[in-house]
């Protein structure tokens, strides 16, 4: 690229590698290699996960006792990255995933953050007003269902494992994987079928 059409940033970013190879911590392999993984994570790779959970109960019972174990299990590179919590939703709790301070997101399965999980309104209507946030949505929760907020940050990350819908039984992991949502999975929507 020319210096010409090239940004501050542009230049910055590049001092930064030269600098990471330079004093010897990272190759300009590995650099290439962490590009590749991020630009690589998709809400695609969650939708994985949560189908398999849906369908392998030994799984589904690592995915919430070490997500960053499961993920990797499922080629999902997560090798220095903040751990992976997974949060299940049940019949009686509803979970969702906010940053309170910026936009903390689990990168690796499931992307980078849509523009709404960054904004500032987003930010402060799920704590200030969860269930009024996730109606605007169409997500309406049964009466009694506790709805949790669970604050995602930069030591800890989080995503959701949603309910699996009724009428999906028999359902392949493939055809599971394509009905469930980036939304599903930070808790501002719940999968269905319809």
């Amino acid at each position: 690229m020319s210096d010409i059409l090239e940004t501050p940033s542009d230049r910055l970013l590049a001092a930064v590698r030269g600098l990471l190879v330079a004093k010897g911590v990272m190759t300009t392999d590995e650099i290439a290699e962490r590009i590749r993984i991020t630009d690589g994570g998709s809400p695609a790779q969650g939708a994985k996960m949560v189908a398999k959970a849906w369908t392998n109960p030994e799984y589904k019972a690592l995915m919430l006792r070490d997500g960053t174990a499961a993920a990797e299990m499922l080629a999902i590179p997560m090798r220095g990255l903040p751990p992976l919590g997974v949060l299940e939703d049940t019949a009686e709790v509803h979970n969702l995933v906010v940053c309170t301070l910026c936009s903390c997101y689990p990168r690796a399965v499931l992307g980078y953050p849509p523009f709404w999980f960054k904004s500032a309104a987003y930010r402060a209507r799920a704590v200030r007003d969860p269930r009024g946030l996730i109606g605007e949505w169409g997500t309406v929760l049964p009466e009694g269902v506790k709805l949790r907020v669970v604050d995602s940050t930069a030591d800890y990350r989080w995503m959701v494992l949603p309910r699996r819908p009724e009428g999906t039984e028999g359902w392949s992991e493939e055809q599971l994987a394509a009905i469930v949502r980036e939304g599903d999975m930070i808790g501002v929507t719940i999968p269905s079928i319809a």
